[in-house]
């Protein structure tokens, strides 16, 4: 092959590629459609004489939603040169004069959008997709399968509605050891959910990668070195042995890990203490550690579970347990989430994992 001809292909391929770009499509679509509506609005004969300059606000509004920041900041100035087109073959009263004003200034507003966008590198449909799988992330709450004889289940809750919390779960399994971390980022809902989809990464990458004595001593020195001004987290961590039962539980600041024991039917509180994430160097985290057997369950969870208004934590952890007892017993998917609604109504984020033998 020449290598003319070999230039000639790969411009040929980058052409085809290039109209395969979802927005290069979009853009040429709405424009079609600017240059039909202007058109229809401009006619004098007819029918047509009673199509609005405002129908130009369709694809002035489509571009908002599907342009991203560069190609939307032409795209609008091109629809304000189709409106200019558009009225200037017509007779305009006061009333649509100020309906054009209008049009400019929701223009100006788009405009403004795409300025932002550009300094968030964000925008349009393919990045609101990015945006949506860091949501999915953060509510990550899944627990890898388990093997035959044990039963896990998880949820996470935000806050006000929001996908964004500032509670999460991060699980791996590796072999035959189930590793678990349940944090509570300071603050709650949209604020606090971008530290959390931070720190969900990063322990994410540590979890299975060091021996469970190290992994929450690693979690404070990686805040320390994000140096949050008006930021923290509390944890709890969980370690078990899948082939034997055997658990390590750790705890930062946070409220007690739970452990229901069926030979007694009642829960106790796992006694593993530890200061809060990312304020002090150099700390230890003790352990509680012991074995579950067939039909115990241990269960973390965070503070926005048992801490309402009115309510002490003591409380609180008693609501929790009279609850949670089905939960213990039946092992079902979604017994997490149920056991989460089912408690009294929070202001905060909320996040919960049981873990146990059948």
């Amino acid at each position: 092959m020449s290598s003319h001809a070999f230039a000639d292909r790969l411009r040929s391929n980058a052409i085809r590629r290039r109209f395969r770009d979802p927005e290069l499509r979009a853009v040429l679509w709405l424009g079609l459609l600017t240059i039909v509506l202007t058109a229809l609005a401009a006619a004098q004969t007819g029918w047509l004489q009673v199509v609005p300059v405002a129908v130009l606000t369709v694809p002035l509004l489509l571009g908002g939603v599907l342009l991203g920041p560069r190609t939307l900041s032409w795209f609008v100035v091109f629809v304000m040169v189709m409106i200019v087109v558009a009225a200037s073959r017509l007779t305009l009263s006061d009333r649509d004069a100020v309906a054009i004003g209008v049009h400019f200034m929701l223009g100006f507003i788009l405009l403004f959008v795409g300025e932002r966008r550009t300094d968030l590198g964000v925008g349009g449909l393919s990045n609101e997709v990015m945006l949506r799988d860091l949501t999915r992330k953060l509510d990550q709450g899944a627990i890898p399968p388990m093997p035959p004889g044990w039963l896990a289940d998880s949820a996470v809750l935000p806050a006000g509605g929001t996908q964004f919390a500032g509670d999460l779960v991060v699980a791996v399994r590796v072999d035959n050891r189930l590793e678990v971390v349940v944090v509570d980022v300071s603050g709650k809902g949209v604020r606090a959910g971008t530290r959390a989809l931070q720190l969900s990464g990063a322990f994410g990458g540590l979890l299975g990668a060091l021996p469970p004595s190290e992994f929450l001593p690693a979690a404070n020195r990686y805040l320390l070195r994000l140096d949050w001004q008006e930021g923290f987290a509390t944890a709890v961590y969980l370690s078990i042995d899948l082939t034997n039962g055997a658990y390590e539980i750790r705890s930062a600041g946070h409220p007690p890990a739970l452990l229901r024991r069926a030979a007694t039917g009642r829960w106790e509180e796992a006694e593993s203490t530890g200061p809060v994430l990312g304020l002090i160097d150099d700390v230890e985290f003790d352990a509680c550690e012991g074995v579950l057997g067939v039909g115990d369950m241990v269960m973390l969870y965070t503070d926005g579970v048992v801490e309402a208004r009115g309510v002490d934590l003591e409380s609180g952890i008693g609501n929790l347990v009279a609850t949670a007892d089905h939960l213990a017993v039946t092992g079902r998917g979604g017994g997490a989430r149920r056991l989460l609604e089912g408690l009294s109504a929070s202001s905060d984020d909320r996040a919960l994992v049981a873990v146990g033998r059948r």
